[in-house]
């Protein structure tokens, strides 16, 4: 078992071994068709994000290569994906700085995930400390109805909250209040709770903390987000070089919920937020 106070070393040795970083399971072709869809706009890719400038498909290539660490070689169109864990590392310090400072003003904070069967622990790990720390973790709008496309088309979904962090249903699914939860990568979610929060009153988030739509979409409102990202969602990490994500951090966001507990150790210690 890794210690509470893990070491940078030691937590480079788990990313690598647990596949969240090094040679990670997105592959190739699935990241160059998302930088093709963002690159057009398309908002399956955009994930609720409004670029300020123009993206051609080589750019974004180039951002991610610097980012991530993925190679920004064009020619280079099969095979697996890879992430630089140096940079995962340094996103993860920069995330706990965030966290730090969200503490230090008992600031709202608003969770949500397109991940939640992988990464439902991780940012309810995040959000105990918070909460502990004297941080309000907001739960708007729960059990809200939204309509959400997806590739089967328009389905409805719930708003519900885990350990404090938003995720969405299939309409009519069981278990509420359990850590099942359907993937997604809308924006509309975040929207939802943050309409829901400012229509009782308040108080709005001052962070927002998550991936996929959940960042993207409270970056563009202009509220502060940060989150982790793979190799195939180009939207967070072209946020954060457009100033409106402070933090992204490069991790595979598909594997095992057990291997990211680590990463919570290893962030809340970095905060100062370990109980």
């Amino acid at each position: 078992m890794l210690s509470t106070g893990l070491p940078r070393a030691r937590l480079r040795d788990h990313l690598l071994a647990a596949g969240l970083a090094g040679p990670v399971a997105t592959n190739r072709e699935d990241s160059l068709r998302s930088y093709r869809l963002f690159a057009a706009h398309d908002p399956r890719a955009t994930l609720g994000l409004r670029p300020e400038q123009p993206w051609p498909e080589r750019d974004v290539l180039r951002l991610m290569a610097d980012r991530c660490g993925v190679s920004g070689d064009p020619a280079e169109v099969s095979g697996g994906d890879v992430i630089d864990p140096e940079r995962t590392l340094s996103g993860l310090d920069a995330f706990a700085g965030r966290l730090r400072a969200a503490a230090g003003r008992r600031a709202p904070v608003l969770f949500g995930t397109g991940h939640p069967d992988r990464l439902g622990g991780f940012y309810g790990g995040l959000a105990d400390a918070l909460s502990a720390a004297g941080c309000l973790v907001i739960t708007p709008a729960k059990g809200r109805c939204i309509d959400i496309t997806t590739r089967f088309g328009v389905r409805t979904h719930a708003l519900d909250y885990v350990r404090g962090v938003a995720l969405v249903r299939k309409s009519g699914a069981s278990r509420a209040g359990s850590e099942t939860g359907a993937h997604s990568h809308s924006p509309l979610p975040v929207r939802v709770a943050l309409e829901s929060a400012a229509a009782l009153g308040g108080p709005l988030p001052e962070l927002v903390v998550g991936d996929h739509g959940w960042v993207c979409g409270a970056g563009q409102l202009g509220i502060e987000a940060i989150g982790l990202a793979a190799t195939d969602d180009p939207a967070l990490f072209v946020g954060e070089a457009e100033g409106r994500v402070s933090v992204v951090v490069p991790v595979d966001d598909g594997v095992r919920s057990d291997c990211y507990r680590p990463l919570t150790r290893y962030v809340l210690n970095r905060a100062c937020l370990s109980q």
